[in-house]
């Protein structure tokens, strides 16, 4: 445990003062963990469900035996669809340089191939679709990024320990796990302090932080929602009616606060059981300017003005997908009365208890007692056709409360849609509903990128290696450390993804090649933007055939970016002449003299490779002359 020596208190005090903010916290939060949960009963089909007097989900019972309660879920396909198409929001990111001066392009261009190789090593896409699957059913996500000491390429041991150069951690965070400062304010950055409660086993909590935790009776206030072939399974009674408990488990309170008057570096409390597991100023550098941070990052489906966390389109379609079951159901109810039959039966007549047992099958022979009133069947009528009407009406209700439309989720063309303008308006109409939300992914990756090149500013102090795809599709391995990240000014290095289809960018590229407006000065297409083009069709990954002379450029370039780690060595099947122009390129431009501060003897070596290529191509001409 850390002290913070300018506001010494007592352990007991601390664990205390967390313990009670993070119940006050609790209880105003439980309206929003209600109303979560309710969404993700909707989302899995347990929709006959409501909140109860005391914001406790409960099951609503039928008020008949007969009444049918079957779930028409048109919410998880909306859900399901949606998400579907929040996929393509990917967005490619460059570091934008501090100035013009081609040092600070030079800084710029190695922290963007350091941010590609961290956001591939990271597997970003996978953690922003987890993201955004919590996102479209609670509203609100979170996203953590730290350090990890123990991650990345061992360097070594230390007293029986690894040791490890440490690596960026994005842990993807429910909203059940956050409770915010001022749940009025709406940005992470407006807020004074953020509390993150996760519940831990007991020997994970001794692993990390080396105390021993005596297990709590918990109530495990998060879900655990996973996407399959048949839709949406949870794994935790909480998203059910009932609740459920866990043995050897402890809730881990970590709260963080940010910087102020008093606390000029913030402040990180962890508190477990009635132990504090770590108490000082927070941790990382991740903020503006050098400055610390809470390590959050938010991300909403749809924003709620005046409130922290946001909405989604689940909320939203609660009502209407209640009064579709209730439709369906009741409209169902009246067609078996009608093809099974109500019959009248006079008291007394026959013997009920068989009728009831076998009812009125084909070719029975119903016996009635002599001078009664034979049993007769009730005329039930037709179905009403306000039953099909209603229906219909919640049909469309459906497409104008979620912006999803019946294209998007039957992939099939309205008959009444004939023309191909119309029918791209239509699709038109579909993306921009779901700009909103395309938007928060695509912030929530800004701001996700910018913390992790500052983490790596702050730790990574020893040389490391990347492996990045450079601007002709070859792979490169770069060597970097902190001071090679001298921007952390990140920017979008694509448009929009949900503005065009995959579709739609490569008719484009091909008006682009027929006009002429992708090719150099000659009429020629270069190596880069080849790749490019082969990149924005869907074939990035394809090896593009290059010719001789490029690749001996490529391993030239190879040499000079690796001259502070290697010896570069003369080949015979050199091109000495490629070799020598690329050299000297090297040794007359700016980011020699970067090099060179690293590595004083930098131009000796190089110098000297020049003039082995100068010798071998002396020898190659002697050879050729004597033949």
């Amino acid at each position: 445990m850390k002290t913070n020596s300018n506001n010494l208190r007592f352990e007991e005090d601390i664990v205390a003062d967390v313990r009670r903010d993070f119940q006050t916290r609790a209880a105003e939060r439980r309206p929003f963990e209600t109303q979560w949960q309710l969404n993700t009963n909707f989302v899995i089909g347990n929709q006959y469900c409501t909140v109860g007097a005391l914001g406790e989900i409960e099951d609503s019972a039928r008020d008949y035996f007969w009444q049918e309660r079957e779930v028409f879920n048109h919410i998880a396909s909306i859900v399901e669809t949606r998400m579907a198409k929040l996929a393509r929001v990917r967005p490619k990111m460059s570091v934008r340089p501090a100035s013009g001066d081609s040092d600070d392009v030079s800084t710029a261009k190695v922290a963007t191939k350091i941010l590609a190789a961290a956001s591939d090593k990271l597997n970003m896409s996978e953690i922003i679709a987890e993201g955004t699957k919590w996102s479209e059913i609670t509203g609100s996500v979170f996203y953590k990024v730290t350090w990890d000491s123990k991650l990345g390429t061992k360097v070594g041991a230390k007293n029986g320990k690894n040791l490890f150069e440490g690596e960026v951690r994005v842990d993807v965070c429910p909203p059940y796990e956050i409770y915010p400062y001022n749940i009025e304010l709406d940005s992470v950055a407006a807020q004074p302090g953020i509390i993150h409660a996760k519940a831990m086993h007991v020997k994970e909590i001794k692993a990390i932080w080396g105390v021993d935790i005596e297990p709590e009776n918990i109530e495990l206030a998060s879900v655990s929602i996973a996407s399959n072939a048949g839709g949406f399974n949870v794994n935790s009674s909480v998203a059910t009616v009932s609740r459920g408990y866990k043995k050897d488990y402890a809730v881990v309170i970590e709260r963080y606060t940010r910087p102020n008057a008093d606390l000029p570096e913030g402040e990180l409390a962890i508190v477990a059981g009635n132990r504090l597991l770590y108490y000082g100023p927070l941790p990382y550098i991740n903020g503006a300017d050098g400055m610390r941070d809470l390590p959050f990052v938010k991300q909403d489906a749809i924003k709620r003005a005046g409130c922290f966390f946001g909405t989604s389109m689940v909320e939203r379609a609660i009502p209407v997908q209640r009064a579709y079951n209730a439709v369906k159901n009741r409209k169902h109810e009246f067609m078996n009365r009608i093809a099974m039959g109500v019959l009248a039966v006079e008291d007394g007549s026959i013997d009920l208890s068989a009728l009831e047992d076998e009812g009125l099958s084909p070719g029975k022979i119903l016996v009635y007692r002599q001078g009664s009133t034979p049993p007769v069947m009730m005329n039930m009528g037709s179905v009403p056709a306000e039953f099909s009407v209603e229906e219909e009406k919640l049909l469309t209700e459906f497409i104008a409360i979620s912006g999803v439309s019946e294209i998007m989720r039957t992939s099939s063309v309205p008959a009444a849609i004939t023309s191909g303008a119309a029918l791209q308006l239509l699709l038109e109409q579909d993306e921009n509903r779901l700009s909103v939300t395309a938007d928060n992914i695509r912030a929530a990756a800004l701001g996700m990128a910018k913390m992790i090149l500052r983490l790596y500013k702050q730790f990574a102090a020893q040389t490391r290696l990347a492996r990045v795809v450079g601007e002709e599709g070859e792979v490169e391995l770069i060597s970097w450390n902190a001071s090679d990240i001298g921007c952390d000014d990140v920017v979008f290095d694509t448009e929009n993804e949900m503005n065009t289809s995959q579709a739609a960018r490569q008719t484009m590229i091909f008006d682009l090649l027929k006009a002429g407006l992708l090719s150099d000065e000659n009429g020629k297409l270069s190596d880069a933007m080849r790749y490019k083009i082969l990149d924005v069709l869907g074939y990035g990954s394809w090896e593009l055939t290059k010719d001789v002379e490029r690749l001996h450029v490529l391993r030239a370039e190879k040499e000079n970016m690796n001259i502070a780690t290697s010896q570069p060595q003369v080949s015979e099947i050199d091109d000495h002449e490629l070799h020598i122009a690329t050299h000297k390129k090297f040794l007359l431009g700016n980011d020699f003299v970067k090099v060179k501060e690293k590595y004083p003897d930098a131009e000796k070596v190089m110098l000297r490779h020049i003039r082995q290529h100068r010798k071998f191509e002396a020898e190659e001409k002697e050879i050729d002359d004597e033949q």
